[in-house]
């Protein structure tokens, strides 16, 4: 039989179809109950006081922006991030402004951030990229002296840990993902933790039309709920998160103890004082690796890899911005994701380093 090992896993038990079962049955789907409980015990897990369910990682970015920026506001984000970033920025009538990553933790310079900040700057949009935390409190010192709010990006960053904290414990907003490939899903859906709780009620508003009590419209709003079948497959999910993290984790170890010996790769750097929650593992090819040819080496080995993100955002054709970001620029040429996700075995592992040992001696 041919081996095929999958860059991501869905991992959805018995467990979650019957909990989704149960709310079909019963015939209350939209937000209700099971959001209500999906939403306290999430904020309780990340240690935040208060969280809103909403229908997208996207979603919550595009109602965080919109209750803390005004039109033609600009706000600091990452050339090195999924596009919603910053395209939300535009949507909720801000501007982005385009800062580099730093080289060995691929999150927002703290020195370019500084460089960037001018009498327009309103917020600051760090992303905790792959799982690896940002320099949390370098950039709200930043903040705290400049006025800016700050919006975390934890798409990708579930149970990732900052000087033994929980990146959603901080800032003024952290919005996460629950797509089908992330550290956890509810299928589509996403998050929003806060400790203000004049901000949760702001959210609450904005992802339902704005609406205070049926048909009683306080402001303008969205449709971004989040229906009841997901949230009872999120409850399920984050009850099975610390086992997914702990997999990824241990399987990044293994990697990085295989991997870390092989000459022209760069294993993800981790300060001491982060928990990565690895939901990629991506490595760095150097000089003299040609990685359109390791990417079909290994697809031929039934190994499959990922590019995030052969595009920096700022060069993107409805960007396309002038600014140059060396960093983000080089590391788009030299970046690859690995498998990592819970599914692997220790002989998967094995396999994957073994097969780029042998590529790059080819």
């Amino acid at each position: 039989m041919a081996i095929e090992i999958s860059i991501a896993s869905v991992e959805l038990g018995k467990e979650e179809i019957e909990e989704a079962v149960k709310v079909l049955k019963s015939g209350k789907l939209i937000q209700g109950e099971k959001v209500k409980e999906f939403e306290k015990f999430f904020a309780r897990k990340v240690g935040a006081k208060y969280a809103v369910a909403v229908s997208s990682g996207t979603a919550a970015l595009h109602i965080a922006y919109l209750s803390l920026i005004k039109p033609d506001d600009e706000v600091l984000v990452p050339g090195f991030t999924h596009i919603s970033t910053a395209s939300m920025v535009c949507f909720a009538g801000g501007v982005p402004v385009f800062c580099d990553i730093d080289p060995k933790t691929f999150t927002m310079d703290i020195d370019d951030i500084k460089k960037k900040i001018t009498s327009r700057t309103r917020a600051i949009a760090p992303v905790h990229l792959y799982g690896n935390a940002c320099e949390i409190e370098e950039i709200l010192a930043i903040a705290g002296e400049k006025k800016l709010k700050v919006i975390w990006d934890a798409a990708q960053a579930h149970m990732t840990k900052y000087r033994g904290k929980d990146v959603g414990c901080f800032g003024d907003a952290t919005c996460y993902s629950f797509y089908p490939t992330k550290n956890m899903t509810t299928g589509e859906g996403g998050m929003i933790t806060t400790n203000s709780p004049e901000l949760c009620e702001k959210f609450k508003l904005l992802r339902s039309h704005g609406q205070e009590k049926k048909y009683y419209h306080t402001m303008l709003g969205l449709h971004y709920r989040m229906t009841e079948v997901e949230a009872a497959i999120g409850i399920v999910q984050l009850n099975k998160l610390d086992y997914f993290i702990q997999r990824r984790r241990e399987n990044a170890e293994h990697l990085n103890r295989e991997l870390s010996p092989v000459p022209k790769i760069t294993t993800p750097f981790v300060e001491n004082h982060v928990e990565h929650s690895y939901h990629q593992y991506t490595i760095l090819l150097e000089d003299g690796i040609d990685r359109d040819k390791l990417i079909a080496y290994l697809r031929d080995k039934g190994i499959c890899t990922a590019i995030h993100y052969p595009r920096p955002v700022h060069k993107q054709p409805i960007f396309d911005s002038t600014v140059s970001l060396p960093v983000c620029e080089d590391i788009s040429r030299r970046i690859l994701s690995l498998p990592v996700h819970p599914g692997l075995t220790p002989n998967d592992i094995d396999y994957i380093s073994g097969s780029i040992e042998e590529s790059i001696k080819d």
